[in-house]
């Protein structure tokens, strides 16, 4: 078997196509069923998504109830449980059925066994407290069967949008959770929505059970492994088979020559003709025996006869598909199913300078590209890819612009004011002001990055498309501020980021939101200026100490942190303490005995001799040596005395003026 060229062309089939080991079991049950003398057969839905199976067993006999509810009519022969299972509450229906028959009706259950594992592990973790979340199709029937297990209900999701929603909302509930998965969920996505709940705060270990069956996961990664190899695949299924959706997902992704068939008549042969290799896999509803027709139609193609009748007509400004062939440092063939080749140059490549085209393109991709020339004066067909893109970029930015559409594009330029980025081969520019929702002094660490934007501005007259990032980025911490402002409360300890220090505080912004952390919340001790402390960037652990509408307030007093908390066993009445004079007044000394904690030393109390200012024997900074002859921990007042140190007799400590307090609570009143 050849393809045009004369080369050889290969038909692979994975080795895991077809009916999983489940899906077999509950056919060949129902097929040895339908033989037998317990007559009447039913099956509780169709027993598999494949309705040439399903056509087959009624002509045997066996009859589909659509739903519960038919069963109302039932009152002897078997009933069977498809391979898909059911929720518990027509389960325990069955048993109650079969139990009351006698005899006269049987309940044979062709639940898959990885089925059957779901439905244990959601009843058992369900009961235990746990809140069950599902990844899958909720539409499906093995899903609606898996939530009818669970004791509270369910939360269905399918998306990351709907895995950050599902985690936050548990997580604002304090709820544990157990994430499972349908059994033939995309393997890859089900591990980034449990990364998703690890970063939410859940122990993967303990929340998730990858319930994904061993077969499905098999033909995924043999589908993708069969797709990156081969030039074209054919995914055989049911429309309404999930696996068979996901398979298709899952090679269109490594092959852009995908095709979706439920049988042999849906095989359009045509667009196959050029393809050296060719793959073929199918999803877990679908027979052997399709399977081997698409396979036996494939290898006795007539493809030098289709080719022929492929031949088709093409004018200039049309555009054309097809398989790159040859390539040179300056020139690429095509194979565009016409009776001659394309050929594209390295000018009608892209408008972006390209050394060698070898660099950028190899045999067996596929390009598209316009009609120039039908022929070239050598008989080749002259295409360009460059204007085709020109064209189409054209018609995607100003869909982008009139919807807002997010694009995303490699900066390739940072000049002056701003940066240069490429979508298909047009270049637009973000002005330095749009780039950032925060000044950015140095754009170069932008170069050669993927950023998303949109498209604000589009005048292709005078070719200027002006790309926005910073309303992107305004957006989506929006986005952020209001999913925590939603859950956020007083009390709540976070780890945030300092971004920007003032004499009075520092604004952290704690995951979206900003929230300021005064002078007087930073330490239990006095902090004269947050600058010598704090720097943007630096990270800080802080608690919500209120919250006013959008202004949130925060501190860093932790209670087990306050150095008053054991001051009356520290600072008993005469114990002698060294400390430093924080601050003077015409009174006294304010002096600092532990990080947090002041107390004063009144001017009578410096010395035996008469002392008219303090600062006429003491200086700040100065360490002494006092003894406490006051305690008052209510009030949180310790008056200390250097004369008793001297004398022996008992010393009264000093009465604080009125200027003394009126003092205390100027000071009290400036770091609040």
């Amino acid at each position: 078997m050849s393809v045009p060229g004369g080369a050889q062309r290969k038909v692979i089939v994975a080795k895991s196509a077809g009916f999983c080991f489940g899906v077999q079991r509950a056919v060949d049950t129902v097929y040895k069923l339908s033989e037998g003398e317990h007559e009447p057969v039913y099956t509780l839905g169709p027993i598999i998504h494949n309705e040439q199976v399903v056509a087959d067993l009624a002509a045997r006999g066996v009859s589909v109830l659509e739903s519960a509810e038919d069963l109302a009519g039932v009152t002897r022969g078997t009933v069977v449980i498809r391979s898909h299972g059911v929720p518990k509450s027509v389960d325990d229906r069955l048993r109650e059925m079969e139990a009351a028959s006698e005899g006269k009706l049987r309940v044979v259950d062709a639940t898959c066994p990885f089925v059957k594992k779901i439905h244990k592990i959601v009843y058992e973790r369900s009961r235990a407290g746990a809140h069950i979340i599902l990844c899958g199709d909720e539409k499906h029937p093995e899903v609606q069967g898996i939530t009818g297990w669970c004791e509270g209900g369910a939360t269905v999701i399918s998306t990351p949008e709907e895995a950050r929603i599902a985690a936050s909302e548990a997580r604002a509930k304090g709820e544990t959770v157990c994430l499972a998965a349908q059994t033939t969920f995309h393997y890859t996505k089900f591990k980034d929505i449990v990364e998703i709940f690890r970063e939410m705060g859940y122990n993967a270990s303990d929340s998730a059970v990858n319930t994904i069956c061993n077969a499905t996961e098999e033909r995924q990664t043999e589908a993708r492994s069969l797709a990156k190899a081969c030039d074209a695949m054919v995914v055989i299924g049911s429309a309404s088979s999930s696996n068979t959706r996901k398979l298709y997902e899952i090679a269109a992704e490594e092959c852009a020559n995908t095709y979706y068939v439920q049988s042999v008549r849906d095989l359009d042969r045509t667009p196959l003709h050029t393809f050296r290799c060719v793959g073929i896999t199918a999803g877990a509803s679908t027979p052997r025996k399709i399977i081997e027709e698409v396979h036996e139609i494939m290898d006795n193609m007539e493809f030098d006869q289709m080719l022929e009748e492929s031949f088709k007509t093409i004018r200039n400004g049309e555009v054309v598909e097809g398989t790159v062939i040859g390539v040179k440092e300056d020139e690429i063939a095509l194979n565009i199913g016409y009776k001659a080749d394309g050929i594209i140059t390295k000018s009608e490549y892209s408008s972006q300078p390209i050394a060698d085209l070898r660099t950028a393109v190899k045999e067996g991709d596929t390009l598209s590209a316009k009609v120039i020339k039908v022929n070239d004066g050598e008989g080749q067909v002259l295409l360009s890819r460059r204007r085709l893109n020109s064209e189409r970029t054209s018609a995607l930015l100003q869909e982008a612009f009139e919807q807002g559409t997010v694009l995303t594009a490699k900066v390739t330029n940072v000049v002056d004011g701003g940066l240069n980025v490429v979508v298909d081969d047009c270049r637009v520019f973000i002005p330095a002001s749009l780039v950032s929702d925060v000044y950015e002094k140095d754009l170069t660490k932008f170069q050669d990055q993927e950023i998303e934007f949109r498209i604000t501005e589009y005048n292709p007259r005078k070719r200027r498309v002006i790309g926005n990032r910073k309303q992107l980025l305004l957006e989506r911490r929006k986005e952020k501020s209001d999913a925590l402002m939603a859950t956020l409360k007083e009390g709540d300890i976070l780890d945030g980021v300092v971004k920007n220090v003032t004499e009075f505080g520092a604004f952290v912004d704690i995951g979206g939101v900003d929230g300021l952390l005064h002078v007087s919340e930073i330490s239990w001790g006095r902090i004269e200026n947050p600058k010598k402390l704090f720097k943007p960037g630096d990270t800080v652990r802080v608690f919500v100490k209120s919250i006013n509408g959008t202004k949130i307030a925060l501190s860093m007093k932790f209670e087990d942190q306050n150095p008053w908390y054991d001051a009356a066993e520290r600072f008993a009445p005469g114990t002698i303490v060294t400390g430093r004079v924080a601050r003077m007044t015409a009174f006294g000394a304010f002096v600092e005995i532990a990080k947090g904690v002041d107390a004063l030393l009144h001017v009578s109390q410096i010395s035996r001799n008469r002392v008219e200012q303090p600062s006429d024997v003491l200086s700040v900074g100065q360490e002494i040596t006092a003894k406490i002859v006051d305690f008052n921990p209510e009030d949180h007042k310790i008056s200390l005395s250097i004369k008793a140190l001297t004398d022996n007799t008992a010393e009264e400590p000093a009465e604080e003026p009125a200027e003394a307090e009126a003092e205390e609570a100027k000071a009290e009143s400036e770091e609040a």
